[in-house]
């Protein structure tokens, strides 16, 4: 068979010559790329006659998949599945896996340093020690004591709540279902509108989907206190973006720290968000550290040999 990985996914090209050796040595032929290109026609040449393809969070459209006959399997670089045409992929019979579970502790971890940014204020404050300025009687908050909910409690959002309880946080959670290890810790559920409105602090961990296309919607944002703090390291669409905008704008709630987007970065200027107060917008880096992608990179290509038998 041919595997294709058709962008770097942080692996040296040492590495990438060590797994095509092992995919020779086991008759198959492997191809890699160096470079991360977005474009649907170069993606399409790269993987055209390839039966098994490596991507990340490039987006799959059909128009781009209808122009590979031979694939047969896609190992996903990526947590979520929403930039691939899954759809077609079940109508092709093109098996589709993810790579649950490497970006776990890289996203808790930038969630967390997103309320404490802004609790704080670090970012604009960094930037007006740089032009000069002071304190100037800014009185930061603590994030121990605040009540903190957690929409969404998968691997990701369990993991969130794991580092607030050693914060010290008081913790609601908001999920479809009950998961054991956060009614361990004492964690209650409740319904997501009793979230909202007791929250300190509301920090999103839920995939995109149907039912979760802006689940933070205008009215949702009214019921959060004008003190509260929203924060999205999940899916951009989870959130109404430019009622967000709007609520930040009008003070409805106090700030927003944000690392996705409708689409992703680079975002043009007139985006909302970009010309909101006391957001911080971040180019979607939560996935992001280096011990992920080494995580990422043996599990993609774990799922690469395990398909090939």
């Amino acid at each position: 068979m041919k595997i294709v990985c058709v962008e770097p996914l942080g692996i040296s090209p040492e590495h990438f010559e060590q797994l095509k050796s092992r995919l020779a040595a086991k008759g198959h032929q492997f191809e890699y790329y160096l470079d991360r290109n977005e474009a649907p026609d170069t993606l399409a040449s790269r993987i055209a006659d390839a039966h098994v393809a490596v991507i990340s969070n490039i987006p799959l459209p059909a128009a781009v998949l209808s122009r590979c006959p031979n694939l047969q399997y896609l190992s996903v670089a990526f947590t979520g599945l929403d930039h691939i045409d899954l759809d077609y992929c079940k109508q092709h019979n093109i098996t589709v896996q993810n790579a649950a579970g490497y970006s776990t502790t890289a996203v808790s971890e930038l969630a967390v340093g997103l309320m404490l940014d802004l609790l704080r204020r670090i970012t604009p404050l960094d930037a007006a020690t740089r032009q000069g300025g002071s304190r100037a009687n800014f009185l930061g908050r603590e994030l121990r004591g605040k009540t903190v909910g957690i929409v969404g409690t998968g691997a990701i959002g369990t993991a969130t709540a794991r580092l607030l309880h050693a914060f010290g946080c008081n913790l609601l959670a908001y999920n479809r279902s009950q998961h054991t290890e956060i009614t361990q810790m004492s964690i209650p559920y409740v319904d997501l509108d009793t979230l909202l409105r007791q929250s300190d602090i509301v920090t999103l961990h839920v995939p995109l989907n149907n039912e979760t296309r802006h689940l933070i919607s205008r009215q949702r944002l009214a019921l959060m206190k004008p003190t509260a703090l929203l924060v999205n390291t999940a899916r951009g669409n989870v959130v109404d973006i430019e009622a967000l905008a709007e609520a930040l704008c009008n003070g409805a709630i106090a700030g927003a720290g944000i690392d996705v987007y409708e689409t992703e970065p680079p975002l043009p200027l007139s985006h909302p968000l970009l010309n909101a107060p006391n957001c911080i917008c971040l180019p979607h880096i939560g996935y992001a550290s280096r011990e992920a992608f080494d995580i990422r990179a043996d599990i993609v290509f774990d799922h690469v040999f395990q398909f090939l038998g």
